[in-house]
């Protein structure tokens, strides 16, 4: 390993010795998470499940996969995140292929899926469009957990669109969901409608983005995260556009910080087109969902 102590004469570089070093520097070089960070990275270099690292503690490594691991911690303590560098993020059972071109597949937002699972679920053949899809992972995870849901996607970025259809055919879902290109609602017809309509949009005040951990503004996507000034630009946008694509009593679900759950209630209260006005909160019981129901 790069930066490490010289290595003792017959010594060798075991499962066990890696970690053992691996963790501390990468705590000293601000990750968060440095245990997590150091399996998935080291399983990702030896190409085994990360369980597997438990029983193999004595087992050395090979050259390549020391050369690999050298290069993932480099990248790592440079602030480059886990997910990008080994191409992939578990997100409500489902394992999702990302790249720099899609945000990073969070816990919080499967608050949101939740929620529409359970709404879905009672009706027979629910029309569902997925708002900002990125990596998928909502639309997917809801066509996974509910066979009977038509799904539409939309994003701006082509690229984004192309991840999330690869993630489609490896969870065998692709025949059941549509993707358009385009700015929020602009790619579908005037008449079309849906009986949920879900998004995780950019909610971050502008300001605040060089506030975030250098993982996150370094290298996610700045069109994922910035909200404008107050970060709420694109919110607004999606409670006046969805009104015109949600059924009558359908619902709209939108993925907000915990400090804009007033502002967006009152967003919404105030288009009179919403009722049943609720916030969701996540695992951490911080407000993440605010649900909204179309009125009939």
């Amino acid at each position: 390993m790069s930066d490490t102590p010289p290595t003792p004469a017959g010594d060798v570089w075991t499962v066990k010795r890696i970690l053992d070093w691996t963790i501390p520097h990468l705590k000293s070089q601000g990750s968060e998470s440095p245990r997590l960070d150091a399996e998935i990275l080291l399983a990702h270099a030896r190409g085994c499940p990360r369980i597997q690292l438990y029983t193999n503690y004595d087992q050395p490594l090979t050259d390549i996969q020391r050369a690999t691991m050298r290069d993932l911690v480099k990248r790592r303590a440079a602030a480059e995140p886990v997910a990008y560098l080994v191409g992939h993020r578990e997100f409500f059972g489902l394992d999702f292929r990302v790249t720099k071109d899609v945000l990073i597949p969070r816990p919080d937002t499967e608050t949101l899926v939740v929620d529409a699972i359970e709404t879905l679920k009672p009706q027979a053949a629910p029309r569902v469009l997925d708002v900002g899809t990125g990596s998928g992972c909502i639309a997917i995870a809801v066509a996974v957990n509910c066979q009977n849901a038509e799904v539409t996607a939309i994003d701006l970025s082509q690229s984004a669109l192309d991840i999330a259809s690869e993630n489609a055919e490896r969870h065998n879902v692709a025949g059941r969901i549509r993707w358009w290109c385009g700015d929020l609602f602009a790619p579908l017809s005037a008449g079309e409608q849906f009986d949920l309509i879900a998004s995780n949009p950019p909610y971050i005040a502008s300001a605040e983005i060089e506030t975030l951990s250098a993982d996150v503004r370094l290298h996610e996507p700045r069109s994922a995260l910035d909200g404008g000034p107050d970060g709420l630009d694109v919110i607004r946008r999606l409670i006046a556009g969805a009104q015109s694509h949600l059924a009558a009593n359908g619902k709209l679900l939108i993925e907000i910080s915990g400090e804009q759950a007033d502002a967006v209630t009152q967003l919404l209260t105030a288009n009179g087109q919403y009722d049943e006005i609720v916030v969701l909160k996540d695992l951490a019981r911080q407000p993440r969902v605010v649900r909204a129901v179309r009125k009939g």
